[in-house]
């Protein structure tokens, strides 16, 4: 587990809000919450989408909602949006984005919930897209510095690693981790992206948002972390989405050319 850094105000007390998709994450919600909340960072909230999880993990979100009450200003600490059926991930982040958006937030995070992502990075991506002005700032495994957990066989390693390399290849990203799914976005950058137009569903939104991110020439900038193995339940990642993830490449290219000559 990363220490915390501490920021300085008024950096400290920017309007965060970290969004969440969950499905059938009962059992890694209540903690992913407690160490959200532990972080030095006073007006930090809480956006948490659930796709009707059968394991009750939207009563669960409720509860923790209603437990951990309002800011000072009278916002509330988590928000919880129910979503009716299980279309992706990537619908799940522009409905928890759109959200986070509407209700204030300077600075929106994503995260997952499977504590793959350690919350005590949170501050230091907060730091680097202040002190850098980036529109996102990227949590990599693949900068000097950032590593992968020690529970990833070989097997796992090779997908990541090729999955990397083949969507840099189609896309031209100047990004080490193009897959990547923890980062800090500035409010402005994820404007100009035009949340409702994204195309992805599933864990190519990842590749989708970098890519609408570069073409418009907003600065990325990446800083190392470990990326934890899930402690609970299983991966989402089926069939239908690893073809929609090795498809998406040349359609967003395709999408940019027709784009461009228009």
């Amino acid at each position: 587990m990363p220490i915390p850094v501490t920021l300085p105000e008024p950096w400290s007390q920017a309007r965060v809000t970290v969004v969440v998709p969950t499905y059938n994450e009962a059992d890694n919600l209540p903690v992913l919450v407690e160490r959200v909340f532990a972080l030095d960072l006073p007006e930090l909230r809480l956006v948490i989408v659930d796709d009707n999880s059968p394991d009750g993990t939207g009563e669960i979100a409720d509860k923790l909602a209603a437990d951990h009450g309002q800011l000072s200003g009278g916002a509330p600490r988590i928000s919880v949006v129910h979503r009716t059926a299980k279309d992706g991930l990537g619908r799940a982040y522009v409905a928890g984005m759109t959200r986070a958006l509407e209700d204030g937030a300077d600075f929106v995070a994503q995260m997952d919930a499977d504590l793959s992502h350690p919350p005590g990075y949170l501050p230091q991506l907060l730091g680097t897209l202040l002190s850098t002005g980036a529109g996102v700032v990227i949590g990599s495994r693949y900068v000097p510095g950032g590593s992968l957990s020690e529970h990833w066989d070989l097997r796992r390693r090779l997908l990541s690693g090729w999955a990397n390399a083949y969507v840099k290849t189609i896309l031209a990203m100047p990004i080490r981790d193009v897959t990547a799914g923890f980062k800090l976005w500035r409010r402005e950058a994820l404007e100009a992206l035009d949340l409702p137009s994204i195309h992805s569903s599933g864990y190519s939104f990842q590749v989708e948002m970098h890519f609408r991110a570069y073409r418009r020439g907003q600065k990325m900038v990446e800083i190392p972390i470990h990326f934890e193995d899930r402690q609970e339940g299983s991966s989402k990642m089926d069939l239908a989405v690893q073809v929609e993830s090795a498809l998406r490449p040349f359609r967003l290219r395709r999408y940019e050319r027709d784009a461009r000559g228009k």
